[in-house]
């Protein structure tokens, strides 16, 4: 019986550009092929899936609303407004004249070191001195865009504007790289071995919206609806009445409730503080 054949690297380069994707769809269908023959594995499918989603989101997709933006006041001294630095956690600030459409620069949180650690009390201070310049972007821009830009500029947040000019949010490369790479831990996330709920001090609490409505009463002795959904996140995604975003908070029997991290399909975490804390008082 004769041998066969072996196939020419001429044959081998048609044969190959014969099969080759013409479209982003018949990529990705090949690397899950791939993946599910164990070629590929999950986490860099799910990168390269996130590359090619970035292409196609905006800014407005994910930029942390408007309502959520923790800012710093320019007239206020440091005494002031350190309170809210290390309560939030992070590490700039826009910082705003007489309202939230006039962001002037923004801080960052390092830059008080030297004020605390030496010039506390012993000159004026001014916000002026120390801020850095704000980087300013439509809602339209596209993530991959944006991306570039961060990375050119070495600029880590931006803030969003609409149509008109006015601030609709801010966006982080943070937020960028999450839509790639999956969700990034922080300060504020909940480890699996900790459970649904994690207490940050007394009387406020960081929770999961995959709790179980069962559980969430019985930590926090509420008597919330058991039936209508089986997560915490589902009975208040009914409460605000649509998907909320980042910094949206509302009461909930002795309960204040705000949103911590979301994405645009479904909501991650919730802070949670009861009655008596922070000055709350519930209605």
């Amino acid at each position: 019986m004769a041998e066969p054949r072996a196939e020419s690297w001429r044959e081998r380069l048609v044969r190959a550009l014969a099969a080759a994707p013409r479209s982003r769809e018949e990529v990705v269908r090949m690397l899950r092929a791939a993946e599910r023959s164990g070629l590929v594995n999950a986490d860099a499918l799910g990168m390269i899936e996130g590359a090619f989603a970035v292409a196609d989101l905006q800014v407005r997709d994910i930029m942390i609303p408007r309502a959520g933006m923790v800012v710093v006041e320019r007239g206020k001294t440091p005494e002031e407004f350190i309170a809210t630095v290390i309560e939030s956690g992070h590490s700039r600030f826009p910082v705003i004249g007489e309202h939230r459409d006039d962001v002037e620069g923004i801080l960052l949180a390092k830059d008080l070191l030297g004020y605390f650690a030496h010039g506390r009390g012993e000159r004026s201070f001014d916000l002026r001195d120390i801020m850095r310049p704000a980087s300013f972007v439509p809602e339209s821009k596209r993530l991959n865009v944006l991306l570039r830009e961060f990375r050119t500029s070495r600029n880590h947040m931006a803030v969003v504007v609409d149509e008109w000019g006015g601030v609709a949010g801010l966006v982080t490369i943070e937020d960028v790289l999450e839509q790639i790479v999956g969700k990034i831990d922080d300060e504020h996330d909940v480890e699996e071995e900790e459970g649904f709920v994690k207490q940050v001090k007394p009387g406020e609490f960081i929770v999961k919206a995959l709790m179980p409505v069962e559980d969430f009463n019985r930590h926090f002795g509420e008597e919330l609806d058991e039936e209508e959904f089986d997560t915490i996140g589902g009975i208040l995604v009914k409460a605000f009445g649509y998907l909320p975003e980042r910094g949206e908070e509302l009461t909930l029997g002795g309960l204040r409730i705000s949103v911590l991290r979301a994405d645009p399909r479904r909501v991650h975490l919730f802070r949670v503080v009861t009655a008596g804390e922070s000055g709350f008082r519930p209605v």
